[in-house]
């Protein structure tokens, strides 16, 4: 039995280390090939640190198109969270704790847009955009993004607010409070751990999107860090290792926010979890 108990445990070490390869070796070797130039990785493609440079990141903070589309990304990713947060727990909120005719109804609305491929609704939104005179500006993505991150925010919120009990707004209702004062004061700290594990996502989806930026925002001074990442590649050359270098400090502040927030994300995702 003890044997078998034992058999048990290093398969799952070993499962756990195979995995964990998986997953790091290519953040490995992204960092690795950052730090070298592009003759050696030529002249050694070698999976170890053959050398050592910090070329690349030079060439990367002192870039302006690189210091341009760093803010772009920063304050779209920001201002769409904030906004799309307030969206969200709003919307949650209505869904869960009011009663009103039609409510099913836009829960369901809700569900099917979180549900959608952004691939799909690409064309409408940029048709949509150029019709506002919205396109290759800042405010217009940031808008763009919140037709995504709205759906996601408030899917992920209800398991949260289902859980709450409704006792709780009602006493402080009774207690004079308005139903914006009871939910910023009694239900907002309890749901604590939630919003900020939505915020954590939102703010990585808004972080990563590709598609959208590229298409939507052509001009150089409103590109963001993926879509000034792919720029990099010209016709006549591709600057692996200048590549790596943008995208390992494009990663760096995801893994902060991520290694930060991991408490608050682990809690969040199995309190919403109870309740769907």
């Amino acid at each position: 039995m003890k044997t078998k108990s034992k058999y048990s445990k290093f398969s799952l070490y070993l499962a756990v280390v195979l995995v964990l390869i998986f997953v790091l070796f290519p953040v490995y070797y992204m960092i690795t090939v950052s730090f070298r130039t592009q003759s050696s990785m030529f002249m050694n493609p070698s999976f170890l640190p053959v050398d050592f440079v910090l070329k690349n990141y030079r060439a990367a903070f002192t870039s302006e198109q690189f210091g341009i589309s760093l803010r772009n990304s920063l304050l779209i990713g920001i201002v769409t969270t904030s906004v799309g947060l307030v969206f969200s727990v709003l919307a949650a909120y209505s869904l869960t704790i009011l009663r009103y005719r039609g409510r099913d109804t836009f829960g369901r609305v809700i569900v099917v847009a979180f549900l959608t491929p952004g691939a799909l609704l690409f064309i409408p939104l940029a048709v949509i955009s150029a019709n506002l005179k919205i396109s290759d500006t800042l405010h217009g993505l940031m808008i763009i993004y919140l037709s995504f991150v709205v759906p996601l925010g408030t899917y992920l919120l209800l398991g949260f607010f289902k859980n709450l009990v409704g006792e709780l707004e009602e006493a402080a209702r009774v207690d004079g409070a308005s139903r914006l004062q009871a939910l910023w004061y009694i239900l907002l700290p309890l749901i604590a751990p939630g919003i900020a594990s939505v915020g954590i996502l939102t703010f990585t989806a808004c972080w990563n999107e590709y598609l959208y930026a590229l298409v939507l925002n052509p001009s150089p001074q409103f590109r963001t860090l993926p879509v000034a990442i792919t720029f990099l590649q010209t016709a006549d050359e591709t600057p692996i290792s200048l590549i790596m270098a943008y995208s390992t400090i494009a990663a760096i502040p995801i893994l902060i926010l991520f290694f930060v927030g991991q408490r608050f994300i682990v809690e969040g995702l199995q309190t919403g979890a109870v309740k769907g």
